[in-house]
């Protein structure tokens, strides 16, 4: 099992009603951030082994020999007569099992994800792909954060090795579209470089389009000819971490970024045709409603910016909620509040406050710990979410943005 606090509850529950000759073994973010609150719970009695951070090499062993444990670092189980935690010991090179080598894994089989590759709207075979790990930033929500992840060091995968992934997944599958979903895969220029070489030497703009993550205080930096580039080889949209319209609050999140920085990114791509889907944080810590009321003419100044551009821009919008591991989850914690309470998280029906009934279809990204954490009440942080959220469908259904 892939543990992710939101859901650990249904994990959980999974676990306990499995049959006792059933081996359980479990990672992920919740994982790494909670293992003591994990091996203590008695719904996880089938536990045999929580592994922290990147599984492939380890998983294998374990799955091969379960004795294995005890040699494997990152690596927890609870002695079932003792009733103590247990944690392998390194023996051999860590690094093989801690960062293993990603561009000497094979290509991930597809035959067991019966939802990658799926027929996009836009009629596209489309598939999702990872060329990168790690992120060198400590954006104080994320879970990827750098000081959330010291094991995990950063390496991008070699551009070669991305080509041939491509064209595999179009020899065997049909794909013409990628969504790269890696924390941060345009998130360096030493990197978007070479790998924009390799694109452009194996033409790979005239055969797909790709979407990817990126980092706005790179893009700030790249030049036009780079921009162009990236268009010319498939860039279809950009994933930016806007997250709010207020530099107060973005300095308090650690994203190294203004709005007006935001705007001039945003109008660059836009401009170039390559379309941006930007991700807002409504609700943070210290949170004010001046605050948010930058948040909202934000977006719709990106918008107008979009209206007169060849790039579609679509905006993101979440109540913020802390998820255990993070830079702010310490900091939550630390002033006192209590880590049940934290976890607490249930769903939230956006249709109430008046947003489309269609919206419905994004209700699983619509969760809360119905926690007041800035100075605005939450039943009008709710509403102030479901216009925006509302305001944005209707773009799409007009056919501004698709």
């Amino acid at each position: 099992m892939n543990l992710l606090a939101p859901t650990y509850e249904m994990s959980a529950r999974i676990a306990a009603a499995l049959d006792p000759g059933i081996a359980l073994m479990v990672g992920g973010h919740h994982a790494r951030a909670m293992p003591t609150r994990i091996l203590d719970d008695p719904r996880m009695a089938n536990l045999r082994a929580l592994v922290i951070g990147e599984g492939e090499t380890r998983v294998a062993a374990l799955l091969d020999d379960e004795h294995r444990r005890t040699e494997l670092p990152g690596v927890m189980w609870r002695d079932r007569l003792l009733g103590t935690h247990a944690v392998g010991m390194t023996r051999g090179n860590k690094a093989h099992w801690l960062g293993p080598d990603i561009d000497a894994l094979p290509l991930v089989n597809r035959v067991f994800l019966p939802q990658d590759p799926y027929v996009a709207d836009d009629g596209r075979t489309e598939a999702n792909i990872v060329g990168s790990r790690g992120c060198p930033y400590d954006c104080t929500f994320c879970g990827a954060a750098v000081s959330a992840n010291p094991d995990v060091k950063i390496r991008p995968r070699s551009p070669e090795g991305i080509v041939a992934e491509l064209d595999h997944l179009h020899d065997s599958h049909g794909v013409t579209a990628f969504r790269f979903v890696d924390d941060l895969f345009l998130g360096a220029k030493r990197v978007i470089a070479p790998q924009m070489e390799a694109f452009t030497r194996h033409g790979i703009g005239d055969r797909y389009v790709w979407d990817a993550t990126g980092r706005i205080n790179v893009i700030d930096r790249l030049d036009d000819d780079m921009l162009d580039t990236l268009k010319a080889n498939g860039l279809r949209e950009v994933a930016l971490g806007i997250e709010s319209g207020s530099d107060r609050v973005l300095a308090v999140m650690d994203k190294r970024i203004t709005a007006e920085m935001t705007e001039d990114v945003t109008e660059r791509l836009l401009k170039k045709g390559i379309g941006v889907k930007g991700y807002f944080i409504l609700g943070y810590p210290g949170e004010e409603q001046e605050d948010l009321d930058a948040t909202v003419l934000h977006i719709h100044n990106l918008w107008k910016i979009a209206d007169h551009s060849p790039g579609r821009f679509r905006a993101s919008v979440f109540e913020f909620r802390p998820y255990p591991g993070t830079p702010v989850w310490q900091e939550l914690t630390t002033a006192g509040h209590d880590p049940d309470k934290l976890l607490a998280y249930s769903d939230v029906d956006l249709t109430a406050d008046g947003a489309d009934e269609s919206m419905r279809a994004r209700d699983e990204f619509n969760f809360s710990v119905n926690f007041q954490f800035g100075t605005v009440p939450l039943p009008r942080l709710r509403a102030t979410l479901a216009t925006l959220t509302r305001e944005q469908h209707d773009r799409n259904q007009r056919g501004i943005v698709v």
